[in-house]
């Protein structure tokens, strides 16, 4: 079975778990700009674990803008309305399942 590496078009149907983000603006403001590690993601939520502090807040992904670094070290911008769901039920999404 063949693995496709994370990339700008195919990352909204990947695992973010492991990925740096930076919450580029959000309908909560109090989220903007939050730097950290995804540690866990749910059907409506990231955990970051914050980069300054370790601290883990629980950011809903609707209403945000994400901004990913990938294993390359190239950044994606991602609107929080297309990570909702499980990583799972995004990929189905896109092969029909």
């Amino acid at each position: 079975m063949m693995f496709l590496k994370r990339s700008r078009r195919n990352l909204i149907y990947h695992e973010l778990i492991g990925l740096q983000v930076i919450v580029k603006d959000h309908t909560d403001p109090s989220l903007m700009g939050v730097k950290g590690l995804v540690v866990d993601e749910t059907q409506n939520m990231l955990e970051i674990e914050r980069l300054d502090d370790g601290r883990r807040l629980k950011v809903p992904k609707a209403g945000g803008a994400y901004l990913f670094k990938l294993e390359n070290n190239s950044f994606v911008l991602v609107n929080g309305d297309k990570l909702l769901g499980r990583p799972e039920d995004r990929l189905k999404r896109v092969v029909g399942g």
